[in-house]
């Protein structure tokens, strides 16, 4: 029986705004990638980033490319050899799953062998003024583990304002490739010294190599570096840790080789994700099992989500019903 992909815009307003070093957004926008046979469909969504030059017209154009080989029978192994890494590539490979998890009754996390758990997820606080990020802080307090947006010339206020606000919590910062060679070491030992459990991609991409030379007082973790399976190599005595993003490694195929090859090197895991819905998190859920750290808060951050969605409860995120994905 013939398969018949489709793609589908869509937009969820997030709760306020999110705010990182490199801008801020309103809304999140969204492809979904749905991937048809007979009575049966699959779906996978995808995140466009403007950070590696993607756009929604340009991913959507991505996507419909492979509408005759989707036609023709391709399979997710083929995928990574037509399409590059990216978001793209991540819808239709979700997408793929999805379907063949609905048409063989067998559902993804028992194709992998998973018993899943729930997880506990980091919870994001925007990049703000200090005293607004310590009152966010606060705020959310309650929550097991928050992870704050950083990345200025000087973070050290901000830092300390976040820990005050939330003594309790275990905490990541994200900087975003905002600190530079002349900060970089203040602001690591400011923020072991406020008991932060990991930073995120401190420096640019292109500096990794600095990282090399200082000393690490807390997990350094590698995010705009690490995209997939063949950066972990280079990155081994830089980074302690790496962010497994599918938007960024071209889908849960990719995800899980770079998980499986990361850990074979020695990285601490961190499942990450872009500002995405429930479906986008799904996958994501089952790539999570077992990593050290777990920031899978997409849906908490909008304004709206599908239904149904994916179950969150204090701190924990609950793997996906079959209704949504998987």
């Amino acid at each position: 029986m013939t398969r018949h992909l489709e793609t589908t815009i869509a937009q969820f307003p997030i709760a306020g705004e999110f705010r990182i070093s490199r801008g801020a957004k309103t809304s999140a926008e969204v492809i979904v990638c749905t991937i048809r046979e007979g009575d049966f469909a699959g779906r996978g969504e995808c995140v466009p980033y403007k950070r590696y030059g993607e756009t929604l017209d340009s991913v959507e154009a991505q996507i419909r490319s492979l509408a005759s080989d989707i036609r023709a029978g391709l399979g997710s192994a083929e995928l990574k050899t037509r399409l590059e890494a990216g978001a793209a590539r991540n819808a239709i490979d979700c997408a793929l799953w999805d379907l063949e998890a609905k048409m063989s009754g067998v559902p993804v996390a028992r194709r992998l062998g998973l018993s899943p758990d729930p997880l506990t997820t980091a919870y994001t606080i925007s990049l703000d003024e200090p005293e607004k990020m310590g009152a966010q802080a606060a705020k959310w307090a309650h929550r097991a583990l928050l992870k704050v947006k950083v990345g200025t010339e000087d973070d050290e206020s901000r830092i300390r304002a976040i820990r005050t606000g939330a003594p309790q919590s275990a905490l990541i910062l994200d900087a975003n490739e905002g600190w530079t060679k002349d900060n970089l070491a203040r602001h690591l030992a400011v923020s072991a010294e406020c008991g932060v459990a990991l930073v995120e991609q401190p420096l640019p991409a292109r500096h990794d190599d600095l990282l090399a030379d200082i000393n690490h007082p807390l997990v350094i973790c590698a995010d705009e570096s690490a995209h997939i399976t063949a950066d972990l190599a280079s990155l081994v005595g830089k980074y302690d840790a790496v962010n497994i993003k599918l938007d960024k490694a071209g889908g849960l195929t990719e995800g899980l080789e770079m998980k499986a090859e990361a850990e074979r090197l020695g990285f601490q895991i961190m499942a990450g994700c872009m500002v995405g819905s429930s479906l986008a998190m799904a996958p994501a859920v089952l790539l999570a099992q077992g990593v050290a750290f777990v920031d899978l808060d997409g849906p908490l951050l909008l304004a709206e989500d599908y239904k149904p969605s994916l179950r969150y409860e204090a701190s924990l995120v609950y793997p996906p019903e079959r209704a949504l994905w998987g």
